[in-house]
């Protein structure tokens, strides 16, 4: 008995030993997480979203944004970097193209050109017939665009889009939502916003210093990019004019991941909320070496998204119009939304094998 014993208090050494000291790549930086409002107020649960129907799209998982072509279509970008597209409300998908990596954000450009960003890549741009080319996978200055993740396009032509992590690559940890986890239990503020000037070829930064910057829009008149900060839990807007000057919330504190975020014809705006957020990690905000010690543990037992479908309408000054969503998680890792012409809301996924629709 005393030899079990002595083995069990050795095995209890080595486990401690393991959890304080082993390496782990995130180098976590405390912060101050607010707390979450929960699903109350204007995010009060309801089952909306449990009545979409759905457009099959094959053999592939993760519609996670979408746009409508020039020829009508609904266009969506994929986990094996095929861009498929469907009618809008149709039963099933064909693809399009295959920009070689993993596409995330799509958006037409006025000459019908999808501009892509691919998190394996960089900016990508698709053709009318498919053909697919690098706009850039560095910046200006060589930096290496290691997470490209959605994109928008200005009234002047300019291109805008999210370089979500500077310190984790996408391709290079393998894959969009390890590389994003990491990002966030880190919480080092290193992405950015990128900006492609077509008629020069060069790609600048725009802004820095963000937690995991995700969705980009710009506003119909062209005065404000909008870009969620999904490590902070909030939507920021930037005066284009003044890329200098301090960025004004929108919106904070939202009780989920934001994701993207999309205009929607009558001047508002759709922003996904990927996933509740996650109590633990929140309590553990200013406590950089216990999210170290998280990320030592085996992966089943480390925080994971849950499921609740969750969109939501903002107006440009921030206030939350209306929610849409499942809180049975039917259809879920919401990751946003678009409206079609005739007025269907088209809601995209990390992760489901279909893209889902709903008829106002």
């Amino acid at each position: 008995m005393r030899l079990i014993l002595k083995a069990l208090g050795t095995l209890v050494v080595l486990l401690l030993a393991y959890l304080a000291f082993w390496p782990v790549t995130v180098q976590p930086v405390a912060w101050d997480a607010p707390e979450s409002p929960g699903y109350t107020g204007d995010f009060a649960a309801n089952t909306r979203l449990a009545a979409l129907s759905f457009t099959d799209i094959g053999d592939h998982v993760g519609p996670e944004d979408a746009d409508i072509g020039p020829d009508g279509m609904v266009y969506m970008a994929t986990h094996g970097g095929d861009i498929m597209r469907a009618e809008v409300g149709g039963a099933d998908a064909e693809m399009f193209a295959n920009t070689g990596g993993r596409p995330l954000g799509v958006e037409f450009g006025p000459d019908g050109t999808l501009y892509v960003a691919d998190a394996f890549r960089g900016l990508v741009a698709v053709a009318r017939d498919g053909k697919v080319s690098l706009l850039a996978d560095t910046t200006d200055g060589g930096s290496p665009i290691r997470y490209a993740d959605d994109v928008d396009i200005a009234p002047d032509g300019r291109i805008y889009f999210s370089d979500a992590s500077t310190r984790f690559g996408a391709r290079a940890v393998g894959g969009t939502l390890e590389a994003s986890v990491l990002d966030l239990v880190e919480h080092s503020a290193n992405g950015r916003v990128l900006v492609h000037d077509p008629s020069s070829g060069k790609t600048t930064v725009f802004a820095d210093g963000l937690t995991f910057p995700n969705g980009i829009a710009v506003s119909p008149d062209g005065a404000h990019l909008l870009v969620v900060e999904t490590g902070e839990y909030r939507v920021l807007r930037y005066a284009l004019q003044a890329p200098d000057a301090a960025p004004e919330v929108l919106l904070t504190n939202t009780p989920g991941f934001p994701d993207n975020i999309n205009n929607a014809p009558d001047g508002t705006y759709w922003v996904g909320l990927v996933s509740p957020r996650n109590p633990v990690m929140d309590r553990l905000s200013d406590k950089p070496q216990l999210r170290r010690v998280i990320m030592r543990l085996p992966d089943a037992m480390k925080p994971a998204p849950t499921r609740h479908g969750f969109i939501l309408r903002m107006a440009p000054d921030g206030t939350v119009l209306e929610t849409l969503q499942d809180p049975d998680g039917g259809y879920a890792l919401t990751t946003g939304a678009i409206t079609a012409a005739d007025g269907t809301i088209i809601v995209t996924s990390l992760s489901e094998p279909r893209l889902g629709y709903l008829k106002r």
